[in-house]
């Protein structure tokens, strides 16, 4: 029998962690061999990458437009490369923007489409969800309301949990981390999750500092640390830290650098999810370009900004998004968190009631499963 080839692609950094963990279930399953769009995670997995993620990931409605012929170019070579391998299944993670543009082209060559992380329909573009319908055979999702809205739509569903659960987990006490950056445990820690992206440092980290020096002005025992994505280097930080603040950097303990904190200060996105999921307080912070904004404005039909506040259906976590995002804005949630221990054990509370509805552990290999049966 001839060796199975199934397309896998993650268009950002998150999705190729995922993507990488879910090839190596499925290759377990299979024996088939894999390739397709992703980064270093799927590379080490053994996937035989035909393009890159960084062609096109970006963020913001205004900022995709320049992206535009790298994206139908990816589209296009993907396509190609699942002909003339003669790919029996190609499974997408995340990034509809790329990958219902993939689907349609898959879709003209007879490869069966599963889709895992799928279009945020509920939260804009609701229209897509016919899109998803027409191109898509399987739609697996990782949180809970999703289903029943996919399967309302008339898409083949399956809900298996959020993969993060398995892999959320602090490796240090908080005095060992202490320890470890020269802190003092017994004094306040904020933690700074500023985003992965270069163009989200220029538009969050500069407020996020002004807020902390203020703070630090106020309580000189406040004690700061960024855990700064790996991918983004230390003198892109270098040029906002004032002369009042010490941000200890850390980088590859982002949950240690989480699980110490008394509260962090997030930016929107995955992030959100892991502070969820350590039980820590947090504020969560975005900003895009202002093109971008007024896009969004129109279409984003949520209450909520927040993963967190989604999940749980009501407002669990402050949320300070675009021109709510100011330093003084900042501060005051970050003082009431660090002045309130009830109000600390409140969100700790609820943050506990969004881990539950995460699902338990094995979403990865429950997704596994699900591919593996679309052969």
């Amino acid at each position: 029998m001839s060796e199975k080839n199934i397309l896998i692609s993650a268009g950002e950094a998150s999705s190729d962690m995922y993507a990488a963990r879910l090839a190596t279930a499925l290759r377990a399953r299979t024996g088939a061999k894999f390739f397709g769009m992703g980064g270093p995670r799927m590379a080490e997995a053994g996937v035989e990458l035909v393009a890159d993620y960084h062609e096109v990931a970006v963020v913001g409605i205004a900022e995709v437009l320049h992206k535009i012929p790298a994206v139908i170019g990816v589209q296009n070579r993907l396509k190609r490369e699942a002909k003339r391998r003669n790919a029996v299944l190609a499974i997408l993670v995340d990034s509809p923007g790329t990958h219902l543009g993939v689907a349609r082209r898959l879709k003209e060559i007879g490869v069966p489409v599963g889709y895992f992380i799928g279009p945020q329909i509920w939260a804009w573009r609701a229209g897509r969800v016919r899109v998803v319908k027409r191109r898509v055979n399987r739609m697996v999702v990782i949180f809970p309301f999703e289903e029943k809205i996919y399967r309302d739509a008339g898409v083949p569903v399956n809900f298996v949990g959020h993969p993060l659960v398995d892999v959320v987990h602090a490796h240090t006490t908080r005095a060992e981390f202490a320890a470890l950056h020269d802190l003092n445990p017994n004094k306040p820690i904020v933690t700074i999750l500023p985003g992965s992206r270069r163009n989200e440092i220029r538009q969050n980290y500069g407020r996020i500092v002004e807020a902390c020096e203020s703070l630090r002005r106020s309580d000189g025992n406040l004690q700061f640390v960024l855990a700064a994505a790996p991918n983004l280097t230390r003198d892109i930080f270098a040029s906002y830290a004032g002369s009042l603040l010490d941000i200890k950097l850390v980088q590859g303990a982002t949950y240690d650098a989480l699980a110490a904190a008394d509260c962090a200060i997030v930016a929107s996105g995955t992030a959100t999810i892991e502070a969820a999921l350590l039980g820590t307080p947090m504020v969560v912070v975005y900003r895009v370009s202002r093109l971008s904004a007024f896009i969004l404005r129109r279409m984003i039909r949520t209450p909520f900004f927040s993963m967190v506040n989604l999940i749980a259906g009501r407002s669990v976590v402050r949320e300070l998004i675009q021109d709510d995002f100011t330093p003084a804005a900042v501060e005051t949630e970050v003082r009431r968190l660090l002045d309130s221990p009830a109000a600390r054990d409140e969100m700790k509370s609820s943050l506990a009631e969004v881990r539950a509805k995460l699902g338990p552990g094995g979403a990865i290999e429950r997704a596994a499963d699900i591919f593996a049966q679309m052969l």
